[in-house]
């Protein structure tokens, strides 16, 4: 070993280093090198693979990080002295060492966070043992001091360093990349070397692989700051030497001192980490007082919920308890179950909705005696050793659904009874796709948006797609890879970016427990100032970290806000003991009524639910499990097999008490492991490790399980299928059955968990259709699709949405009547503070009585004129009389009235009778008219983002569908992909689109065009429209707010984003559908005139303008100068005439 990379930016320094660790090994590898190291920008992300891939490769890994240190404290913030951190290069020398680099990580983001992660002198100085520290590049705080003319200083911080880490422990980087500035601060290095002898290494600061990468590298720069290449301003590398050089290279650079090379091999040999895989470090579980043997409380609680759960249960139940006990105690996994009992627990004595289970572990009796989870695993024939058995490997996985609103609460309690310190949550990495590696590499060259989006559509739509693939998959692609440079170049530079990491965020779900605080296990990052894991999922797991996935579940929510609803006006109602067996939930089902039920409402699930018609929870755990790409091909033979029980057919007898619950086809693994237990004799742990095999298509272990499946394997126990009678011809067709469905089949565990929770939102939507969909409503509020999709339902079912009223509704949606009442917290200006004020002001003192009443009441509550004016825009006092005109003209004045009487309250001018109550302020409504019903549906969807009283769409119905307009929601559902069924919309097809636009946002294009972004709205949903500028100059006049159009255009579908349209005509749409003799004769009762200067310039311009309203009304073209007359068609709409009127004058335009 002579030369060794010490300082090496990996694909981990997101969006800066461009050095993949695969690609990184091998290219050490090649050059000979027996060791190197990583050390990215401030952070560990990557220690663990570069350690794997290192050891697979002969390597040895180094881990390292290049940390930043504040100039001063790591909690000062002042931006000029604060805001450019020194680096410095620290690598581990062993365990000691990763423990100290760990916490030294941890807590620059923790407390040190300030733009970038930051330590300080104060850190190092006490978590410095195990380290060895390098000065680092130009950046580092040796490096400015010398550039600054600071030598002394530079001399001084040099002399700390060496007392801090020690004289074989701290390092002079020196680095030639051939920048001047390297040049003189090299010459200072030297002259500390010789003054103090610490001692030089030598380093390449390597950003890439290669001298051609540093392209590469440039584009993910620009990536990363949203420039283009040809940009002047932007931040680039100076030179093209940041990458993995060869130790000739090196050498070449350093000739004056070859001690620098030599002090690299010295260094790496000095640094010896290894990780530890495949050892629990499992969290200790907090004993409640009084209790001092956690293994007995264990038991007692098991036996306790047994009691509960299944008295006077039989000698096979009593079997079961006992059997998986002894395996969770035989595992050490005692304490895990305690500690999700407990916080489960806790989540239920507050109140908060916890789902009834949840993937594999709802196939324990013991989950289900500790209240974990309320699946009955005898009932539905569940399996423990699906979830846990001695010949399982890998950590068990219990994962919680909470309510979506008070998760968080739980994740807090863990914190509280664990220690903060011990509990985090976890990273993930968002990486660039095929797609968007085309798309970002195209913006970064300045090809044409229209171009880069026309190539990224030829990359095929799949979850695991590369661009290697789509070269062969697509033509489209291939063709032009092939036949156009500039899109070669584009494709292969995307190649190279693609599958890079792009940033770091939080993970929906997964939360980390430790037994010691996590830091001393793994770096910790911050996302939103929330401690996150700096290793993913994957690699906690196979560390023997406690994982678990505390997950949100907008259902609970749901559930929970019904039964609430429910409660108060049937107080003793409690969902759990709702049946579960209602003919009249499964005949709504059955009918297809599945909107808003989980899981159901997709239009493929409808269909399924119609053909299948449910009629137990079995049925509806059946079509979750069958759901999805590949089982899906079995649900016409499973409706078949129930509908007509002469299509069920066995291979042999003994599959029957088996496949029976799913009409002869295999669903579930659940129903895999017990073919491998009933007919061949295999333990159930044996059987869920060949389903395993299976699904991993381990072609070895599978040949190898087909002949012990068969003949048996004496030793481990298994007779076969021909030692138990089967016949072997049976035996193989079976194996075969199994293997080509294993991959598919699904946990019978989670399927059912689910399906409870579907039949339970099917039930709360048959028996208390209301409050199911009030409580549906305020959890999709955010979702303008969604909440068109159940307003629709709701006027299906005869349930009209009215506006809120400032005595009738609550926070959220709420049933009122037959009907359902909009919520006040979803007002927009109107704060949840201010709204519970309200509803409490209201208990105490009844209704209000006038709106001068309420402003009094409420006036030391935070009420404003920006709040007051929200409230009356809404509708909140229509019910009270007043006309919203009325309101909007006189709240102000009585805002006003009321401040000046408290003013003068608190300066003591107090009437002569010494009266201190708040009078009603006077209140002089003017006699004006209401605003029109266009203006008042425009006032509520401005504040409650819903049109309420009606849609600006209503009135255009029949022009419409004379169109043949697609409604929105149609078009948007239609685009995408449903199991195996093609999209009904493709890229590309024309349509059209009627609605209400919007909003408007136009921009300059490069080539100096303007375009529009257009927001469109029908009843049904919300898309957007892409207006270019041919049709933004033709048809612009057409888009502005509130204005009903119809649109033609073709569609555009990007992976990432929502259908676009991109605009070919916008056209106003006429409200014929209000007047009372037809369209037809309506038109034809006028005569539209228009007086025009001849001229074929004027003649095109018109021509075109009335193709933009087409229809059948007499219109005549006089031409002033020849006197001519020209007879034409057209809709007579006022938008036409108002155009016509501003270009030509009032006298030229006459409709009579």
């Amino acid at each position: 070993m002579a030369f060794v990379h010490l300082h090496v930016h990996t694909e981990y320094s997101l969006l800066d280093g461009a050095c993949r660790i695969k690609q990184l090994v091998e290219r050490v590898k090649e050059l000979g090198q027996e060791a190197v190291a990583i050390t990215d920008h401030g952070v560990m992300f990557g220690a663990v693979d570069f350690y794997r891939a290192c050891l697979g490769a002969g390597i040895k890994p180094i881990i390292g990080c290049e940390v930043y240190v504040a100039p001063r404290s790591r909690f000062d913030h002042t931006r000029e002295l604060d805001g450019s951190p020194r680096h410095l290069v620290l690598l581990c020398k062993n365990e000691t060492g990763y423990r100290n680099l760990s916490y030294l990580v941890s807590m620059a983001y923790v407390e040190g966070f300030y733009g970038r992660p930051r330590v300080d002198m104060e850190l190092l100085r006490a978590h410095s043992e195990g380290l060895i520290a390098l000065s680092a590049c130009l950046g580092g705080e040796i490096p400015r001091r010398l550039m600054a003319g600071d030598y002394q200083g530079a001399l001084a911080h040099a002399l700390e360093m060496r007392d801090i880490f020690g004289e074989d422990s701290y390092y002079l980087e020196i680095q030639d990349h051939g920048i001047d500035q390297q040049k003189a601060v090299n010459a200072g290095i030297f002259r500390l070397h010789a003054e103090t002898g610490i001692p030089l290494v030598a380093t390449n600061d390597a950003h890439y692989l290669t001298r051609e990468d540093s392209v590469m590298q440039d584009v993910l720069m620009c990536v990363q700051t949203g420039k283009r290449l040809e940009d002047a301003d932007r931040m680039r590398f100076e030179t093209q030497e940041f990458y993995i050089k060869s130790e000739e290279e090196m050498r070449a650079l350093f000739p004056q001192c070859p001690e620098a090379i030599e002090n690299t091999a010295k260094i790496a040999q000095m640094c010896q980490v290894d990780f530890q895989f495949g050892v629990h470090h499992l969290p200790e579980f907090k004993l409640p007082e009084g209790e001092t043997d956690g293994d007995a409380y264990f038991e007692r609680l098991c036996r306790q919920g047994f009691q509960q759960r299944y008295p006077g249960a039989g000698e096979e139940y009593q079997q079961r308890l006992e059997m998986e006990m002894n395996m969770i105690r035989r595992m050490g996994f005692v304490d895990y179950f305690l500690i999700v009992s407990d916080f489960i627990g806790y989540a239920k004595s507050q109140g908060i909705p916890v789902g009834p289970g949840r993937g594999s572990a709802a196939g324990s009796m013991v989950s289900y005696c500790l209240y974990i989870t309320d699946i009955d695993p005898m009932k539905y024939s569940l399996y423990f050793e699906r979830f846990l058995n001695p010949e399982r490997v890998t950590m068990p996985d219990i994962d919680i659904d909470f309510c979506i609103r008070r998760r968080q609460e739980v994740i807090d309690y863990v914190s509280r009874k664990y220690g903060e310190d011990h509990v985090a949550q976890i990273v993930t990495f968002g990486t660039m796709k095929a797609k968007a590696a085309i798309r970002d590499v195209g913006r970064v060259m300045d090809m044409p948006y229209a171009e880069v989006d026309a190539i990224a559509k030829q990359v095929p739509f799949a979850l695991d797609m590369t661009l290697d693939k789509a070269l062969v998959l697509s033509k489209g692609l291939a063709d032009l890879y092939n036949g156009n440079e500039k899109v070669k170049q584009l494709v292969d530079m995307a190649r190279k970016l693609e599958g890079m990491p792009r940033n770091a965020s939080t993970h929906a779900a997964g939360v980390v427990i430790t037994r010691r605080p996590v830091y001393e296990y793994v770096p910790l990052a911050t996302n939103d100032d929330v401690p996150v894991t700096q290793y993913t999922m994957v690699t906690l797991e196979e560390l023997g970290l406690l994982k678990m996935d505390f997950l949100g579940l907008r259902n609970l929510t749901i559930l929970d806000d019904a039964v609430k609803m429910v409660k108060e006006h049937n107080p003793d109602f409690s969902l759990s003991e709702i049946r579960d067996d209602d003919p009249e939930v499964f005949r709504m089902l059955s009918e297809g009524h599945t909107s808003g039920v989980f899981q159901m409402e997709s239009a493929g699930m409808t269909g399924v639910c119609v053909g299948l018609k449910p009629q137990n929870i079995e049925d509806i755990t059946a079509i979750i499990a069958l759901y999805r790409p590949g089982p899906m091909d079995s649900i016409p033979k499973f409706i078949a097999s129930k509908q007509d029980p002469r299509c069920i057919s066995y291979r042999n007898p003994a599959l029957e008490p088996i496949l029976s619950v799913t009409y002869g086809c295999i669903v579930y693994q659940e129903q895999v492991i017990e073919i491998f237990r009933r007919l061949a004799g295999y333990s159930l742990g044996q059987a869920d490790m060949v389903r395993r095999a299976m699904s991993k298509k381990k072609v070895k272990d599978i040949e190898r399980e087909r002949e012990a499946f068969i003949n048996g394997d004496p030793q481990r126990n298994i007779e076969g299928c021909v030692a138990r009678g089967i016949p072997a011809e049976d035996a193989q067709a079976i194996y075969d059955e199994i293997y080509a469905f294993a991959n598919y089949a699904f946990n019978k565990a989670h399927a059912v968990s689910y399906a409870i929770v579907a039949y339970q939102t099917a039930w709360f939507k048959c028996h208390y259709t209301r409050e199911y969909m009030a409580a549906l409503l305020t959890s999709v509020l955010d979702s303008q699709d969604k909440v068109a999709e159940y307003i629709a339902e709701c006027k299906e079912n005869g349930i009209a949405l009215l506006p809120p009223d400032i005595n009738e509704s609550g926070l959220s949606f709420t049933v009122s009547g037959n009907n359902i009442r909009f919520g006040l917290a979803a007002l927009k200006g109107v704060g949840r503070g201010f709204v519970n004020a309200v509803l409490t002001q209201r208990q105490q003192g009844g209704p209000f009585t006038s709106f001068p009443d309420f402003c009094v009441r409420m006036s030391h509550n935070d009420l404003n004129k920006r709040v007051l004016e929200s409230l009356i825009r809404a509708g909140c006092f229509d019910r009270m009389g007043y006309r919203r005109s009325q309101l909007l003209k006189v709240f102000e004045q009585v805002v006003d009235s009321i401040l000046r009487d408290q003013r003068q309250k608190l300066e003591g001018q107090f009437d002569l009778f010494g009266g201190q109550e708040s009078l009603e302020p006077e209140m002089k409504l003017p006699d004006i008219p209401e605003f029109s019903p266009a203006e008042l549906m425009a006032m509520e969807k401005e504040v409650t983002g819903l049109y309420l009283s009606g849609h600006p769409m209503d009135q255009y119905r029949r022009q419409v569908q004379k169109l043949k307009a697609v409604p929105i929601a149609t078009l948007i559902q239609g685009c995408s992909e449903e199991g195996d069924r093609p999209p009904k919309f493709s890229d590309g097809q024309k349509v059209t689109v009627a609605g209400v636009v919007a909003t408007v946002k136009t921009k300059t294009t490069k080539n100096n065009t303007m375009m529009a972004y257009v927001s469109l709205e029908d009843a049904t949903g919300a898309m957007e429209l892409m207006v270019f500028s041919r049709v933004l100059g033709e048809c612009g006049h057409y888009l502005k707010a509130g204005l009903p159009v119809a649109v033609t255009g073709r569609l555009s579908q990007r992976d990432e984003k929502e259908p676009q349209i991109m605009v070919d005509w916008i056209g106003p749409l006429s409200g014929e559908d209000q007047q009372s003799p037809t369209p037809e004769e309506s038109e034809a009762e006028k005569t539209l005139w228009i007086r025009l200067p001849d001229g074929n310039e004027s003649l095109v311009w018109l021509k075109k303008l009335l193709s933009m309203f087409p229809g059948q009304s007499r219109t005549v073209v006089y031409l002033q100068d020849s006197k001519k007359k020209l007879l034409a068609g057209c809709l007579h709409h006022a938008v036409l005439l108002e155009e016509l009127r501003e270009t030509l004058g009032e006298d030229s335009v006459v409709l009579r």
